[in-house]
């Protein structure tokens, strides 16, 4: 039998992570997604509304699922593992941090991986060392979310 320490884990780690799949795919707008990486003030500020509107859908997705099984969750524990989950990913999708992180431990090749090439007729693809190193930087977040929240 489990008890509801983990039980709770596993059911707001499920809902923050399909919160993320989500709003990174779905509520995000082309708009924020092609200017959240920019340099200066319209990256911060496409940065920022796309952070908004992925905070939103992960407090929607806690408050469903509090609704639906009436799960009990504190308040003031759900806003800590949001704004945890909120500012860890305005810091990855900023871009320039991630990318540094990857070269200090070493992964700046994997990061490159699958970019297209300057001055090539290249496809662009999710397919990437970049993407994938975001989406578990996110994940591993999601994670320490959760247990904040639990």
């Amino acid at each position: 039998m489990m008890t509801t320490a983990p039980a709770c884990f596993a059911a707001v780690f499920a809902a923050l992570f399909v919160a993320h799949q989500v709003a990174d795919h779905w509520v995000q707008t082309d708009r924020q997604a092609t200017r959240k990486g920019s340099p200066g003030w319209p990256g911060r500020r496409g940065c920022a509304a796309h952070v908004a509107t992925y905070t939103t859908t992960a407090a929607a997705a806690l408050l469903a699922l509090a609704a639906a099984t009436g799960l009990p969750l504190s308040a003031g524990r759900a806003a800590a593992g949001l704004a945890v989950s909120a500012v860890t990913h305005y810091v990855a999708d900023r871009r320039t941090p991630l990318r540094r992180l990857a070269e200090l431990v070493g992964a700046a090749r994997f990061y490159t991986l699958g970019a297209c090439r300057t001055g090539r007729d290249d496809n662009p693809s999710l397919g990437t060392g970049a993407y994938a190193l975001d989406q578990s930087f996110h994940y591993a977040w999601l994670f320490v979310a959760a247990l904040i929240i639990a």
